[in-house]
């Protein structure tokens, strides 16, 4: 198992000398060996107490790969390091932490990698469950994470019928027991019907029947409904950043989202007001707020994933598209000649020196982060690597206007061309918090030109 106090590597050359799927299976796979999960669940012996019959459950999903959030502005949401802080707020005898699968995006070579961190962090969090999707499990078994040495979490797998076995888990107090039953199903691939078989009543004891949803269109819910008159949550695939309430106020089961990207955590804090009676579940999403402490294990192991990353050649083999008409980025420093007002004052402006937030903060060898921080990284004659193309590094002329290499050859006469980017393929709202209804405020703090047109140009 990876010890978050180890750095990774440990020795001289480079873990990922060539980025390819078989060197990084082969990477992950040793950084995380000891990361072996059973390929079936592993009944658990310790039986939490539960004092006056309240628990709280949290829950967590669609990570999409979001380990933390990029750092380029305040007020960002998210960070696996700031999740116990939530979840201390409970006693961990009254709580059970459940992850709902969704673990990254794609399959590719920096996929893989945030996935094994992310188990890796599962295992930190102190997680009781972990759902796998189908997709989920492709990876996991590519990575050798489902046969081994079993984990301190359990796994539900989503299976080929569309459906999971159901994870329970018993808490105890004195004259009653209350069980969480959790359970995954695809009504796209399964019979409804089939559905009212997943949970089975439990005598003597109080249950809590949660419902993890891969597809949850208005007609498949309403029969589920239907199948499990019994189930208190049904949990629908999220489709926003935040989570989302759908049931109205009052109604059984409580259908949720919980949000994507780890920017929020869903709490559900469950009660029996009654000996035999009916749980009342109350649902609160929790904004993972940057004020929030963080877990230094947790700082550590982003720091090796950085570690990974930057030892990798992601950067070097990002997928780049050929630029039109034989054109080419020249770098900022050829516009000087000509353009010596603009290029003194774009020298004085925070672009100008855009990578060295991410060389501060270890992120230089990203390609997620350092595409808004260079020139044209995404085509073929843009930046590759501060060694390689030093002159494309930071935010400059031909971000905005397109690349120079006509432009410059005619000494002007060919105008600048597609493409261009725009504020906006950078300063997203999960980017750049503030940029949203402040355009013109932004503006302001990059006028490196004298023309009246050229503000227009720019925004163009």
């Amino acid at each position: 198992m990876l010890d978050a106090d180890r750095p990774i590597g440990g020795g001289p050359g480079p873990l990922l000398r060539r980025a390819n799927i078989s060197v990084v299976l082969a990477t992950v796979c040793a950084l995380f060996a000891g990361l072996s999960c059973p390929s079936k669940t592993v009944p658990f012996e310790s039986r939490p107490s539960v004092p006056d019959g309240d628990l709280t459950i949290f829950l967590t999903g669609s990570e999409l790969g979001s380990l933390r959030p990029c750092g380029c502005s305040g007020g960002q949401l998210g960070g696996l390091e700031k999740r116990p802080a939530v979840f201390d707020t409970v006693p961990a005898s009254r709580r059970l932490i459940v992850e709902t699968g969704g673990f990254v995006q794609n399959d590719r070579e920096q996929d893989l990698m945030k996935f094994g961190i992310l188990f890796e962090a599962l295992r930190l969090l102190g997680y009781d469950t972990v759902h796998l999707t189908g997709h989920d499990v492709g990876i996991a078994e590519r990575l050798g994470l489902l046969t081994g040495a079993p984990q301190p979490f359990e796994i539900f797998q989503e299976g080929h019928d569309g459906q999971s076995p159901v994870f329970t888990r018993r808490f105890e107090s004195p004259g009653r027991d209350v069980l969480v039953n959790i359970a995954s199903f695809d009504p796209h691939v399964s019979p409804l019907e089939r559905a009212g078989d997943l949970f089975k009543e439990a005598p003597g004891a109080l249950t809590v029947d949660i419902l993890i949803l891969r597809h949850c269109d208005p007609g498949s819910l309403d029969g589920l409904v239907a199948q499990l008159p019994g189930v208190e949550c049904i949990i629908c695939p999220s489709d926003t950043d935040e989570p989302r309430l759908l049931s109205g106020p009052g109604e059984v089961p409580l259908v949720f989202t919980v949000g994507r990207f780890g920017r929020h955590i869903c709490r559900l804090d469950v009660a029996f007001p009654e000996p035999r009676g009916e749980p009342v579940v109350r649902f609160e999403p929790i904004a993972v707020e940057a004020t929030l402490a963080d877990d230094e294990a947790l700082l550590r192991l982003y720091s090796q994933y950085q570690q990974l990353v930057s030892q990798s050649t992601l950067l070097e083999d990002y997928p780049r598209i050929p630029l039109p008409q034989g054109l080419a980025f020249a770098g900022s420093k050829s516009c000087e000649r000509c353009h010596e007002y603009e290029y003194d004052m774009w020298s004085t402006k925070a672009h100008a020196d855009a990578l060295a937030s991410l060389n501060e903060v270890g992120s230089d060898r990203d390609p997620e982060c350092v595409i808004c921080h260079v020139v044209g990284m995404n085509y073929d004659r843009g930046f590759i690597s501060q060694e390689k193309t030093p002159h494309l590094k930071d935010v400059g002329c031909e971000n905005c206007h397109g690349p120079g290499s006509e432009h410059i050859r005619t000494l002007g006469q060919v105008a600048t061309r597609q493409p261009q980017m725009a504020c906006l393929d950078c300063h997203t709202p999960e980017k750049s918090t503030g940029f949203a209804g402040h355009e013109e405020e932004y503006m302001q703090k990059i006028v490196h030109w004298r023309e009246p047109a050229a503000d227009r140009d720019v925004k163009e």
